[in-house]
C-alpha cells in the first residue's frame, strides 16, 4: 500500500489553482521530493501562471504543501502530468491522490477521458500513486517504454514509461466522496 493513504491530518489543505507568485514556493517544494527532476524557478513559475487551470497546489496555513502540474495535451482527450511533488509534513493521508481527483474533476479537464504520465520504472512512489489512483476511481492503467534512454535522453536519463489510466465517467463521483 502507497506511503500516501490512511495517515490522518488534523485539517483538510486547501486546493487552488496557483498563482505566479507561488513559483518560488512550488520550486522550494519540488527541490524537497526526490527523485523528481528540477526545473528552474523560472519554469515553476509559468507553469503557476500560464498553465493555472491545469494545476494545483495544496495549502494549509500559508504554506504549499502540495503540488500538480500538468496540461491538456493538444488535439487530443488526454490530460498530462508533469510533476507530482508531496512535502514530506503532508505524505501519508493520501493528498497525492485528492489532488489528482481534484484536477481531473476541473472543467478545464472535463474532455479528458484518459490521463497520462511518465514514470521511471525506479521511482516506487509515482508508481504507487497513480496505481493507488487508478484503483480508487475504477480506471484502467498500462503503461509500457516512451521516452527512451538513449533514443531520447541521449543515455543521460533513465527511460520514462508512459503511464495511461483510462478515466471512467464515475471518477466525476469520487471528488464528491
Amino acid at each position: 500500500m502507497p506511503k500516501d493513504i490512511d495517515k490522518p491530518r488534523t485539517r483538510k489543505p486547501l486546493l487552488r489553482k496557483p498563482t505566479a507568485e507561488d513559483g518560488a514556493d512550488i520550486w522550494e517544494l519540488v527541490r524537497m521530493c526526490k527523485p523528481l527532476d528540477e526545473n528552474s524557478m523560472y519554469c515553476n513559475l509559468v507553469q503557476a501562471d500560464h498553465f493555472s487551470d491545469t494545476c494545483v497546489v495544496a495549502e494549509e496555513d500559508g504554506k504549499i504543501l502540495g503540488w500538480i502540474s500538468g496540461h491538456m495535451i493538444p488535439d487530443s482527450n488526454a490530460f498530462f502530468v508533469w510533476q507530482v511533488a508531496v512535502s514530506p509534513d503532508a505524505r501519508g493521508c493520501g493528498l497525492g491522490r485528492k489532488m489528482l481527483e481534484h484536477l481531473v474533476n476541473r472543467d478545464e479537464c472535463s474532455d479528458a477521458t484518459e490521463l497520462k504520465t511518465t514514470i521511471t520504472s525506479d521511482n516506487d512512489a509515482s508508481w504507487a500513486l497513480f496505481r493507488s489512483f487508478a484503483e480508487e476511481i475504477g480506471g484502467t492503467l498500462t503503461d509500457e517504454p516512451h521516452y527512451k534512454r538513449e533514443a531520447h535522453f541521449g543515455g543521460r536519463h533513465d527511460t520514462e514509461h508512459m503511464v495511461t489510466i483510462a478515466l471512467p465517467e464515475e471518477v466525476k463521483l469520487a471528488q464528491a466522496a
